[in-house]
């Protein structure tokens, strides 16, 4: 069978490396001159690594049984790691029950609240209710005011931007799902992990595995329109004109872009696609001599910073992985249509490392090795309330044209385990048709 798929990232080469085994001609389109999507890598000057910021939890079954089954299990990486909060200028650990008990900013009460909070989100089952309420209100409700601002919106603004006070509970229901999993973990307890040579390195594993097996990729090659009929199958037209046809065709980019290309007859849709609306991430790589912090993450109270988090990704990736440097990413999100997405990075890099300098004070000029500034306008949907509702259908009019992508994550939160988790289910649910 002959099988087109619109998207070189994670999910696409996971569909095409799992259907490229079972015998189908595949074709990749990625009209980036990278594969990779979000998880995409950068020369950082002696050492390629992640443009945005990935770990793995020891919880993620899907994605290190993914990795496994392409030769890369023994690549894996484990490191117990720090949380930290910036709170009045000040940093605090909160990486244990004790330095938990001990956080200044939140009285014994509010931690006995938050405790709770964590324990009753995690036992819920029933997401759908949670679609309904509103983050802010419903944290609000179980941690109380003083708790909520200290700990919980700080976390928020660092996944979701200002964004946070549109979104359901479902959020931070799924987020507390995960982590809670991950702590959960007797096996490695608190650790994080990364894969050697990061995701540059699965890439390049999945390009070879494919192309070994008689598919195709083709890079830096947009496709401009997809069309069909119920004799002939999926036409897709790219590359200033060219045009192949399929047998089936699998498309994993974001709605808005499907909206674009995809004929009307091939789109039986139960809601508008451009209710979907999507978070982008402006995100400030530092690259230096010397550790910054101890921490991987640090969530952020003071809302005058740029930016919304510290990640010391240094602290789960050995300085031995990058040259003897230290990666610190400075993340802030915001919507796709956010000017910020498309101002000069001189200006970007202008504000961020104002805060950067602010603080880390005791870090020199000198310390400082480079800067980058990287940027996505199409990271995540936004789930408002009642999200599931606005979501898409996963099959489409055209019994050979299918859509996979991250519309359909209704009840998780953003990640590469999730990505592999969807692509295992749409096969499951579909696979038959590729026989």
């Amino acid at each position: 069978m002959n099988i087109g798929i619109i998207g070189g990232g994670l999910m696409g080469l996971a569909l095409a490396r799992r259907l490229g085994g079972n015998g189908h001609r595949i074709t990749v389109f990625e009209r980036e001159q990278q594969l990779g999507g979000l998880a995409t890598y950068h020369d950082f000057g002696g050492f390629y690594w992640d443009r945005f910021y990935h770990v793995i939890l020891p919880t993620d079954s899907h994605l290190i049984g993914f990795l496994e089954s392409i030769g890369l299990g023994d690549r894996l990486r484990w490191r117990r790691t720090l949380t930290g909060f910036y709170v009045d200028g000040n940093f605090y650990s909160m990486s244990s029950a004790l330095e938990f008990l001990r956080f200044p900013p939140v009285s014994l009460w509010g931690k006995l609240r938050l405790a709770l909070t964590i324990l009753y989100c995690s036992r819920i089952d029933d997401w759908k209710r949670l679609e309904k309420i509103p983050l802010e209100e419903w944290l609000l409700q179980w941690s109380g005011k003083s708790t909520y601002e200290k700990i919980w919106k700080p976390l928020l603004l660092a996944k979701l931007g200002e964004n946070y006070k549109r979104a359901s509970a479902v959020f931070i229901w799924s987020y507390i799902k995960r982590m809670y999993s991950a702590r959960d973990s007797s096996a490695r307890k608190e650790e994080l992990g990364h894969i050697s040579g990061g995701y540059k390195a699965v890439f390049d594993r999945l390009e070879t595995l494919i192309t070994k097996e008689g598919g195709r990729i083709k890079k830096d090659v947009a496709v401009d329109s997809i069309s069909g009929d119920a004799e002939n199958g999926i036409l897709v037209e790219h590359g200033n004109g060219k045009r192949e046809r399929f047998d089936k065709v699998i498309f994993t980019g974001p709605v808005n872009a499907l909206k674009r290309v995809a004929d009307e007859g091939l789109l039986s849709v139960e809601q508008p696609v451009d209710r979907i609306e999507y978070l982008g991430v402006v995100c400030v790589v530092v690259i230096t001599s010397r550790p910054v912090t101890p921490y991987y993450i640090v969530n952020i109270t003071d809302t005058s910073l740029p930016y919304t988090g510290v990640i010391g990704m240094s602290n789960v990736v050995s300085e031995e992985e990058t040259a003897g440097r230290f990666i610190t990413y400075l993340p802030k999100y915001v919507l796709s249509t956010d000017p910020i997405l498309t101002a000069p990075d001189d200006e970007i890099l202008a504000s961020f490392m104002g805060g950067f300098r602010r603080m880390f004070p005791d870090l020199d000029d000198s310390d400082i090795v480079g800067v980058h500034v990287n940027r996505a306008r199409i990271v995540q949907p936004l789930q408002v309330l009642g999200y599931s509702d606005l979501v898409p259908r996963a099959r489409t009019r055209h019994k050979d044209f299918y859509v996979v992508n991250t519309t359909q994550f209704v009840n998780n939160t953003l990640n590469n385990n999730q990505v592999i988790a969807n692509v295992e289910q749409f096969l499951s649910e579909y696979g038959n048709e590729f026989q």
